[in-house]
């Protein structure tokens, strides 16, 4: 991985190489979306084993490393289910074994797998300081019901329960249903809203993370959201495609984009795009254009929250790998996350991805990509338009103060080919497969180029043309005259913009016409632009 530094070329960085941090302001979108201002970049602060790996001990990994989570770039922090939990199960078909995660709680007791209350609150102090919300994840559909020790217990019989009846409930069951609480009861609705307002009075709670939210109705997570948070950050987890309805239901027609924006609707938050998910596992890289994220309309790519993968999808450290439901191909992982952390929606990276083992964690990377986004301040809802002439995916992004150019799997070289504007090379990845410009202005660099060519006659001349815009963009009109001065070399300096590379070739054209009459053969000849480095071809 090669990154170009950011020092040199940023026009907005600061003098210690950093970036710019906007005021966190929470704010809806128009359409009255928790999107806290669009301008989020979040940090999935756990991950499956987080529990296993560390007992007891998460909240304090947490606060130990908040001031390094600020200075990285996020914004926010998706917390574990904070709710005590003391479940273990064991899925022989999987090979895969867990319990203490949170998804299984049995009361809202604060000490449970990822440590106790107090450390639990000192985690959030230490990210408070740092100037990071943390977003608490909440699962509010089921329940582990009669745990020994529990302080809450869920009566039966009286409609509090999925299974109290065979009509209740407002949405799909978690697996067979059987630990499912009916949230279209008064009694669990006014409980879930007192707890997330407990959340967010006393344990400084900046948004909620909505688990499995097909379980139950989106206008019960917007109640919540107005009683207990209205200004806050929410987010829901709508994991289900079309194909999973069933025949004859509507919803079987629509795409993965239609029942996310149907969702955010409803409750009034964002939501995880799974539409993009499920274009990276599936599809091409050109095809994450189709993301939620990607859409032509503002008003649905403002709700999109991206990911890559998370503890459900993804790898883990420690006991079997943790869950690995969906995880995406590790050639992949580069693309995507340039791809979601310089494009539109609020992007979400994985505990591990940033903060895993050398082996495993992309740090730097993810940081320099964090780095591109705040200073060219891409939000949530920012322009984006798709060039699909250069293969791959190309996306054209309007900053709030400068436009990216973004280059996955493609052949562009010159991003003035898409906007006639300076740019400058910021980030270069996976041996060119990721490219990243963005707008500014630096110094051009004078490169000699020199073609070795005895065979012109009278009237011919020798020229370099190329894929940068000072070498023609490739048109022999607009080719740059050699001189023959040194015959039979023909030489030029010519003064060329900073780039990842430039690709050209020799021409001879004939001075009468402008007919070319002979192109260099061969691949193209490459040249990174120096100060004073010599490119030489023949032919």
């Amino acid at each position: 991985m090669k990154s170009w530094p950011m020092l040199l070329f940023g026009v907005c960085c600061l003098a210690n190489g950093s970036f710019l941090h906007a005021t966190d302001e929470p704010g809806k979108t128009p359409n009255g979306i928790r999107y806290h201002g669009g301008d989020e970049i979040i940090l999935q602060g756990f991950h499956w084993n987080s529990v296993r790996v560390q007992p007891g001990q998460w909240y304090t990994v947490l606060k130990d490393d908040a001031a390094r989570i600020a200075a990285d770039g996020f914004t926010s922090v998706w917390m574990p289910p904070p709710w005590r939990d003391t479940s273990h199960w064991t899925n022989q078909a999987a090979g895969t074994s867990g319990g203490g995660e949170g998804y299984f709680w049995h009361d809202f007791d604060k000490s449970g797998g990822y440590g106790t209350d107090a450390q639990l609150h000192a985690a959030v102090d230490a990210l408070d300081a740092a100037g990071v919300k943390p977003i608490y994840d909440i699962v509010p559909n089921h329940h582990r019901q009669d745990a020994p020790g529990a302080q809450l217990t869920i009566p039966k019989g009286e409609g509090r329960l999925r299974s109290d009846c065979a009509t209740c409930d407002d949405g799909d069951p978690f697996m067979a249903g059987d630990a499912d609480l009916n949230l279209a009861n008064a009694a669990n609705l006014a409980m879930f809203r007192d707890e997330l307002r407990v959340l967010h009075d006393t344990y400084g709670a900046g948004g909620f993370r909505f688990d499995f939210v097909r379980g139950y109705a989106g206008k019960h997570v917007g109640d919540w959201m107005a009683a207990a948070d209205d200004a806050g950050l929410c987010v829901g987890e709508y994991w289900k495609g079309p194909a999973e309805f069933p025949q004859g239901d509507s919803r079987r027609t629509k795409s993965w984009q239609e029942l996310l924006k149907a969702w955010s609707d409803e409750s009034h938050c964002t939501v995880f795009d799974f539409a993009l998910k499920e274009r990276m596992q599936s599809g091409s890289v050109a095809d994450w254009r189709h993301g939620l994220n990607g859409n032509p309309d503002p008003r649905w790519r403002e709700v999109a929250v991206t990911f890559v993968d998370n503890h459900d999808t993804g790898t883990s450290p420690g006991p079997n790998g943790g869950q690995h439901h969906w995880p995406l191909p590790s050639g992949l992982r580069l693309k995507a996350y340039a791809y979601i952390l310089t494009t539109p929606g609020s992007p979400t990276v994985y505990w591990p991805d940033m903060y895993g083992d050398a082996t495993t964690s992309l740090h730097d990377y993810l940081r320099d990509l964090i780095r591109l986004r705040r200073n060219a301040g891409v939000h949530a809802q920012s322009a984006v338009v798709f060039e699909t002439k250069y293969g791959g995916l190309v996306a054209n992004v309007t900053g709030e103060r400068q436009r990216l150019v973004v280059a996955l799997d493609s052949t562009l070289l010159e991003p003035r080919d898409l906007v006639d504007e300076p740019f400058v090379p910021a980030l270069e990845a996976d041996g060119g497969k990721v490219r990243i410009w963005h707008a500014g202005i630096v110094d051009r660099l004078p490169v000699t180029f020199r073609c070795d060519n005895g065979k012109t006659m009278p009237g011919q001349s020798v020229y370099v043309v190329g894929s940068s815009k000072e070498l023609g963009q490739w048109d022999p009109a607009k080719a740059v005259l050699l001189k023959s001065s040194t015959y039979p070399a023909w030489t030029g300096t010519i003064d060329v913009s900073p780039a990842f590379v430039v690709e050209w070739k020799c021409v001879m054209r004939n001075e009468s016409t402008g007919a070319v009459s002979a192109w260099e053969p061969g691949d193209n000849n490459r040249t990174v632009p120096a100060a004073g480095a010599v490119a030489t071809g023949s032919f």
